[in-house]
């Protein structure tokens, strides 16, 4: 396997698109584990949820959002990195069908 390096700040907020070319939510966090000197990238987090995460604000979020009447969360997923094609970084794409990403993923999630 080839070892690229990317600047992960032009990969937030770029659109991802499923394999029919359907955008399904934008980078919005990238998890990443340190292996000596290296940062290898383990996930990626699309979707509304993951701004949440990223601003650190992820129970205050969900309180307003419990409160405007949301109780499940659509359309956030956590893209493994063997499942995301960054060969275009502009248009990064999911290397596996959206329904093989679903079943992956708990969706929706319960806003308690």
């Amino acid at each position: 396997m080839a070892v690229r390096e990317i600047h992960l700040e032009l990969l937030l907020g770029k659109s991802v698109l499923d394999s029919t070319g359907k955008a399904i939510g934008r980078i919005e966090e990238v998890r990443a584990e340190q292996l000596g000197e290296e940062w290898i990238v383990k996930e990626y987090l699309i979707g509304y949820a993951a701004v949440l995460e990223r601003l650190s604000a992820w129970t205050i979020g969900l309180g307003i959002l419990h409160l405007l009447g949301a109780h499940k969360i659509y359309g956030n997923y956590t893209v493994p990195w063997d499942k995301l094609d960054l060969t275009d970084l502009d248009k990064p794409r999911l290397r596996c069908s959206l329904d093989t990403l679903k079943s992956l993923n708990e969706q929706p999630q319960d806003i308690e």
